[in-house]
């Protein structure tokens, strides 16, 4: 998939556990790592906003579109 998910990163800059941002984002810990291994088919704004707000950082942050390459 040509979207890579860097959530782990930018936590691991913000020394944020899992647990910690998903309580503090209101999603399950099982859904949160659906989302840190790029599993997850969508996201919703409202929990990207709220990601984005938890660890001060911007969608792009997390969110990297790379092209595959059997194009």
């Amino acid at each position: 998939m040509p979207i890579i998910v860097n959530l782990d990163v930018v936590m691991a800059k913000r020394k944020m556990s899992s647990g910690e941002l998903a309580e503090k984002i209101g999603i399950t810990q099982s859904n949160l790592s659906i989302l840190k291994t790029g599993k997850a088919k969508a996201i919703r704004f409202s929990t990207l906003e709220a990601i984005c707000k938890t660890l001060d950082c911007q969608p792009g942050d997390i969110l990297e579109y790379r092209p595959d390459d059997e194009e």
